[in-house]
């Protein structure tokens, strides 16, 4: 594999495990708990209200995504302003090496901007059902 290839594939590979991994330890988790829980009550068993309280606090937790999804998307523009004034600072528009920064500054803004126009849908979803 050429080098022109292989680099990009690893880094967005990295960029892939970074994101996915966690995300699906977190579900993997929150699967296994339902699961034990389910189990629980068909044998008849009592649930402690602690353990309930703490599984409703996750799901009130989860709810706010509308400010998370808000967060990320000021965050990811921020850092995409950033790649274009690294590259100012490195080269000061020569578009050669501009290219450089430029290519990872638009496609971190445009998550970025993805990411805020999920947050105004959710906000004004969360208004009409309020």
């Amino acid at each position: 594999m050429d080098t022109e290839i292989f680099v990009p594939f690893i880094f967005f590979a990295f960029l892939a495990a970074v994101i996915l991994v966690p995300t699906l330890a977190k579900e993997r988790t929150k699967r296994s708990a339902h699961d034990l829980i389910s189990q629980a009550l068909a044998r008849g068993q009592q649930l402690e209200p602690e353990l309930v309280s703490q599984l409703t606090q996750n799901m009130l937790d989860e709810g706010n995504r509308a400010r998370k999804t808000l967060g990320n998307g000021v965050i990811l523009l921020a850092l995409a302003a950033g790649f274009v004034g690294a590259g100012y600072v490195a080269s000061g528009f020569d578009e050669d090496a501009m290219h450089g920064f430029a290519i990872p500054a638009v496609i971190v803004g445009t998550v970025g901007l993805a990411f805020l126009l999920l947050a105004i849908v959710d906000y004004t979803t969360k208004r009409r059902e309020a």
